[in-house]
């Protein structure tokens, strides 16, 4: 897992570099790029059939803050107090994973999409990441001040299918979007949270409804998709 996540990271630099995607690579393991009003890259394998998945299973999701953030923002702080700690990063992962282990199964289901617990013939894999994660204001001092920020910070999602038996891989996407971007406002601990389970929760949605396209699309047509 935890190649495919740095695998992920290095490809949403290159996905997120400019807003035309005129950067993104074409394909990427087998898969083609096709056009999405709804995330900034998905890739899709030509021919995929989704209409015979009735059901869904998800794999732990994974969370990764990006490399060196910790470092990079201590180093900008004048205030010892004010310091991340590498404990702030590890229960901020944990408590990432936890929303998300909650919130996709969650808009799935209400979106009449049946969670699977096992692999079956029916079954699609997804698997759920977010890399990249950075928080704009910590809040982590232990005096009164305030911190401001126009986002409670960003982090980019990717989600990945895979046939549930042969592990066959069926698509990607991938979008990268800022949490909380409402205006220079007073960042707490729990402002944050609330942001980025919000951003979160927008991810799913889009997940859940993009499943459901893909069986109405399906079977594939890449070449029918793609940017014209």
């Amino acid at each position: 897992m935890r190649a495919i996540t740095w695998m992920l990271a290095a490809a949403a630099l290159t996905i997120g570099a400019t807003p035309s995607l005129a950067k993104a690579p074409t394909t990427w393991d087998g898969l083609v790029h096709v056009d999405s009003k709804k995330v900034q890259a998905v890739y899709l394998l030509p021919n995929a059939d989704f209409r015979g998945y009735t059901q869904v299973m998800f794999d732990p999701p994974q969370v990764a803050f990006r490399k060196n953030w910790r470092l990079d923002y201590n180093s900008s702080e004048d205030d010892p107090m004010a310091y991340v700690s590498s404990n702030y990063v590890t229960k901020a992962v944990a408590l990432a994973q936890q929303n998300l282990a909650k919130v996709f199964p969650e808009s799935f289901g209400r979106a009449g999409i049946t969670v699977a617990s096992a692999p079956g013939p029916h079954v699609l894999r997804l698997a759920v990441y977010i890399v990249d994660l950075t928080v704009a204001a910590p809040d982590v001092a232990q005096d009164m001040s305030s911190t401001f920020s126009v986002d409670a910070g960003t982090a980019t999602f990717a989600i990945e299918a895979r046939d549930s038996q042969s592990g066959q891989l069926l698509g990607r996407a991938v979008d990268a979007q800022a949490a909380g971007d409402n205006g220079t406002y007073r960042r707490t601990y729990s402002s944050n949270v609330s942001d980025f389970e919000a951003l979160f929760k927008t991810w799913a949605q889009i997940s859940a409804k993009g499943f459901d396209e893909l069986r109405t699309l399906s079977p594939i047509n890449t070449d029918g998709m793609q940017r014209k």
